[in-house]
């Protein structure tokens, strides 16, 4: 028999995350880009920054009809179908290496910082496993040719419940509250990394509760 499962976190409801959200006011959209496998994954943090985040949208799968992908990084999200004044930028390291590997085009790094608002952008984040992140970034040529944020002054990361295979490995959570600070010029004493930092503390520190039962 399948578990209930809340409709907002998509956790089985005795593990309900929703009391730990607080939103979160920014100016950039943020489209989240989820891998099927992190839906139901208790450790992901994909669901939690999405409710978080009120100017965000999450899309699941691995990948997506150019069209509809397109749509999704071009268009008006309030107005389907009609071209947005955003410009979409993807959430992902300056990896030359591991891109000639896949073949992938190369995506040209933003300048820093970046030289539009804010309220200009739409934030893109491929929500995965760092090999999950690769593949659906081979499969969907679209944001391949999107420029890229490479993250500045990466800390460790405090996601002690999912293994790092590498240092400066972050959660989405983490990334995205990083990159959103470099974006909105949040600095670190602001009410938006106040608050965004102490849901992250809270998520971790209920995994690990749950991991002691």
């Amino acid at each position: 028999m399948s578990r209930e499962r809340c409709p907002h976190c998509h956790r089985a409801s005795t593990t309900c995350i929703c009391a730990l959200v607080q939103t979160i006011p920014h100016k950039a959209e943020v489209l989240i880009l989820m891998h099927p496998m992190e839906v139901h994954e208790a450790k992901g943090t994909g669901h939690l920054l999405h409710l978080c985040l009120p100017r965000s949208q999450l899309l699941m799968g691995e990948q997506w009809p150019s069209e509809t992908l397109n749509a999704w990084l071009d268009d008006d999200w309030a107005q389907p179908g009609q071209p947005s004044q955003r410009h979409s930028l993807l959430l992902y390291p300056d990896t030359d290496a591991q891109d000639a590997s896949l073949s992938l085009q190369a995506a040209a790094p933003l300048p820093q910082p970046w030289p539009l608002p804010a309220g200009q952008l739409r934030l893109v984040i491929i929500d995965g496993t760092w090999r999950k992140s690769r593949k659906m970034l081979f499969l969907n040529p679209a944001l391949q040719c999107l420029p890229r944020l490479a993250l500045q002054q990466v800390p460790d990361s405090g996601y002690v419940i999912r293994k790092a295979h590498q240092s400066g490995q972050l959660s989405s959570f983490e990334a995205t509250a990083l990159a959103l600070a470099q974006l909105e010029s949040w600095h670190a004493d602001s009410p938006q990394v106040q608050a965004l930092d102490q849901v992250f503390s809270d998520f971790v520190a209920v995994q690990m509760q749950h991991r002691q039962r």
